[in-house]
């Protein structure tokens, strides 16, 4: 049924009977086209662990690592090294194999794993903005209010509450199950190809999302641009230039971050996934999942002279 399925576009092709297995499709093209596909994802994926391995031990093995940035940078970097694990080592298998069959359960762990570790990386951005916040514009009490126990709760927190949201919304999606055509024709298991076989109404769907999204992805971002507001008022009321140019080189690293992270996520779920521009969501989706990890430690790292002292530290043990 699926290689039927993946020759003809009509979906009368695909019966109604329940799905056990889905064929993950990947990438159309040559076969030198996905060999080089594949060469250049695993060079990026294997840079990306090595450089986000190195900010995490860095902030466990560095004295002058402790502060409460750092402590977040670290979770970022851990979120970062499973969002790409959970689509690279499938893709890259798709990419070899020409396609690749997964049961359901591996796909809906796949496809899990995926928007926990995206809503985390919107919820982790967030924490750090709040401690940007109080960085600059409250640095009398920056000491007494980010404390070690608030900055744990903060992480705590942001790891819990996107687990819960993200359960409800997989759950829902998938307890029906799943009929029609199997084949995927994207790199990972997502919500786009799911929700079209899905057994679910699709209203109950889009709904859930919709409101899940608020408190997922919505508040978080009105969060953010709220504290750069207040951050960037602060800063223009600091009457040397000096004073600015310091202030404001604490948190360029982060607004980068923020600003790549969040354009990306938008543009991912604004193309559509079918059609035309169906390639062009699949390259879209593999600069969200491969590049964006690796260019996260790579910008914090560049401009912040801490990082640097602490690996060149490291260098001459």
């Amino acid at each position: 049924m699926a290689s039927t399925c993946a020759a003809i576009e009509d979906r009368s092709c695909c019966n109604q009977t329940k799905i056990t297995e889905f064929l993950l499709l990947g990438f159309s093209g040559s076969r030198t086209l996905k060999v080089l596909l594949f060469f250049l994802c695993i060079v990026i994926y294997i840079m990306s662990l090595t450089v986000n391995s190195m900010i995490i031990g860095l902030y466990l093995g560095s004295r002058n690592l402790k502060s409460p940035m750092y402590f977040f940078l670290s979770h970022l970097s851990v979120n970062d090294i499973m969002l790409s694990t959970s689509v690279v080592p499938n893709l890259l298998s798709t990419l070899l194999r020409d396609g690749k069959t997964m049961s359901v359960s591996a796909c809906v762990t796949q496809y899990f794993s995926a928007v926990y570790f995206t809503g985390l990386e919107c919820s982790l951005l967030t924490v750090m903005s709040y401690d940007r916040y109080l960085a600059i514009c409250n640095p009398l009490h920056y000491v007494t209010i980010m404390t070690s126990k608030h900055s744990v709760c903060l992480v705590t927190w942001s790891w819990f509450l996107m687990f819960l949201f993200d359960l409800i919304f997989v759950t829902v999606t998938c307890h029906l199950g799943f009929c029609g055509c199997n084949t995927l024709d994207y790199i990972n298991c997502d919500y786009a190809p799911l929700r079209e076989i899905s057994c679910t109404d699709i209203f109950i769907m889009e709904t859930l999302r919709t409101i899940l999204n608020i408190p997922g992805a919505l508040l978080p971002l009105m969060i953010i641009i709220t504290s750069y507001i207040s951050i960037i008022l602060s800063i223009l009321r600091i009457s040397t230039s000096t004073g600015r140019q310091k202030a404001f080189s604490t948190c360029i690293s982060h607004l980068t971050v923020v600003c790549t992270f969040y354009g990306i996520l938008i543009a991912k779920y604004t193309v559509p996934s079918k059609g035309q521009s169906s390639n062009v969501n699949k390259i879209i989706s593999v600069i969200y999942t491969v590049v964006t990890p690796l260019l996260n430690p790579i910008i914090y790292s560049i401009r912040n002279t801490e990082i640097q002292k602490a690996f060149y530290r490291s260098l001459r043990l």
